[in-house]
């Protein structure tokens, strides 16, 4: 198993242009830092401004299901400005699986970027650079996919840019082999909450965009993939989940992808060949 630094830094420092739509548009363009730590070395004050930042953008969070669903991530990703501020965050869970279907399976929790921190990719370096030490961190013994749940349209715009092959998409992209493994992997994931009817998964009590983000804003609905997303999830304002699927691997990059990747300066690591540890992503990397 390859061994990485318990904090590592992402990337570069990024400039971000807010988008026009946001409330920072005409704001002088901020520069973010990716981190990737585990979730146990938080500390108090960025457990707070996590749930500061996701309850300013989330109606429906309580400190209690933000603890539950930190909890069960080993990993997480956080975003800063220059000056140390919280701009966005993903928590990760990472599992090695035998059944439903062999594979590395990472899953994504609560995320979300602050709309000052639009207009760059910043958050998709980041994050692609986690993915990267941690895909060398488990080995390449088995496919090593990514499912994650959307409730917005912004999120599953990033499939499209940046990975070739994905499911659910609009009929005009090809068809996927990924639509059964999404469903037994949501299906393990999601338990009774997943409807494979839909591809949806409805909680309990679901947290929903608040006002300022909800919404799909009609010129956006120009776009085939935004379109699709809004008549799979017509409920995607009171919550409803997106059940989505992709494979992490550098061949399953697009051109954009592509790109971050060699910026990151290492594109060999996807095929890094390391031997895995097979308790690795079983276990936090802290031993809590």
């Amino acid at each position: 198993m390859s061994k990485h630094p318990v904090t590592q830094n992402l990337a570069t420092p990024t400039p971000m242009t807010p988008d026009a739509n946001s409330a920072s548009a005409g704001s002088s363009p901020l520069t973010v830092r990716g981190r990737l730590l585990p979730r146990a070395q938080l500390t108090p004050a960025e457990r707070a401004a996590m749930l500061t930042l996701l309850d300013r953008h989330f109606a429906g969070v309580t400190p209690a299901q933000f603890a539950r669903d930190l909890a069960e991530k080993q990993w997480v990703v956080l975003l800063q400005d220059a000056a140390g501020a919280l701009m966005g965050f993903t928590s990760l869970r990472l599992e090695t699986l035998e059944a439903p279907i062999s594979c590395h399976l990472l899953s994504s929790g609560d995320t979300i970027i602050d709309p000052r921190a639009w207009g760059g990719t910043a958050l998709m370096r980041a994050w692609l650079a986690a993915v990267l030490a941690l895909r060398e961190h488990v080995g390449r013994d088995r496919p090593f996919y990514w499912l994650l749940l959307v409730s917005g349209f912004r999120t599953y715009r990033f499939l499209p840019l940046f990975w070739r092959d994905f499911h659910p998409r609009h009929p005009g992209a090809g068809a996927s082999a990924l639509a059964p493994r999404l469903a037994a992997l949501a299906r393990h994931r999601y338990g009774e909450a997943f409807d494979p009817a839909s591809g949806l998964v409805r909680f309990s009590h679901p947290q929903r965009l608040r006002p300022h983000l909800a919404g799909i804003p009609a010129e956006r609905m120009r776009d085939p993939h935004i379109a699709f997303f809004a008549a799979c999830n017509p409920g995607h304002e009171e919550g409803d989940e997106l059940a989505c699927l992709t494979e992490l691997d550098e061949d399953n990059l697009t051109r954009a992808g592509q790109r971050i990747l060699r910026a990151l300066g290492d594109p060999g690591i996807l095929h890094s060949g390391t031997r895995p540890d097979p308790d690795a992503a079983s276990r936090p990397e802290t031993g809590e």
